[in-house]
């Protein structure tokens, strides 16, 4: 598995060279730096610990820091890929190039936050009639059974908070690779808002 730690930037749109109008994602992906490895013989599996964005060390705190040896300058944002086909060692920057070759990728990032919401809005519900005097509009109906058991089943679908959870979008297209501006550019919606922290891995599913 490959990836890198990209920042979502907005969307926009792209013409190919048949004039066919595409809506794109604009990732910024800047250098990452392998800030530590895992191997089998120490940690039980393999993969790597990419670091990208860095901050101020005053701003973080000693154990925090621990993490950085070397020149490796403290970062804001760390991820762990497991098995990590690149080959790379502690200190290493990548960028956009480990994506060469690559048609297909699979996006995670942390969904928008709607606060708390109803059953209709949060899993779809049709809701009750509107006219004839009916009193049962959007509420969730019935929960429970008054004989045996008598209570709610776990995980019941009923208002609560939505959002804001991690969401992976898969076998997204890559439209185009712009390693000037270090942005990546792939067809279709990227969850999270603004500005949000991504990971950008090839596609599990799709072929490259």
């Amino acid at each position: 598995m490959i990836g890198l730690i990209g920042k979502k930037v907005g969307m926009t749109q792209v013409f190919d060279e048949k004039g066919i109008l595409t809506p794109v994602t604009v990732i910024k992906v800047e250098p990452n730096t392998v800030v530590s490895e895992r191997t089998k013989e120490k940690s039980g599996y393999s993969a790597v610990v990419l670091g990208a964005e860095d901050v101020r060390e005053s701003r973080t705190s000693r154990p925090y820091r621990g993490q950085f040896k070397g020149e490796i300058s403290p970062k804001r944002y760390l991820v762990e890929i497991a098995d990590f086909d690149h080959e790379c060692a502690q200190g290493d920057v990548l960028g956009l190039d480990v994506f060469e070759g690559c048609r297909y990728v699979d996006i995670r990032g942390k969904s928008k936050g709607k606060g708390f919401q109803g059953v209709m809005k949060r899993y779809g519900f049709s809701g009750g009639r509107a006219t004839h005097g009916s009193k049962f509009h959007r509420a969730g109906g019935s929960t429970g059974q008054n004989t045996y058991p008598g209570h709610v089943f776990k995980d019941a679908k009923m208002p609560g908070r939505m959002g804001g959870e991690r969401v992976t979008t898969q076998n997204l297209r890559i439209v185009k690779i712009d390693k000037e501006k270090q942005v990546l550019l792939v067809k279709g919606a990227v969850p999270g808002a603004k500005n949000g922290m991504v990971v950008v891995t090839y596609s599990r599913k799709k072929e490259m």
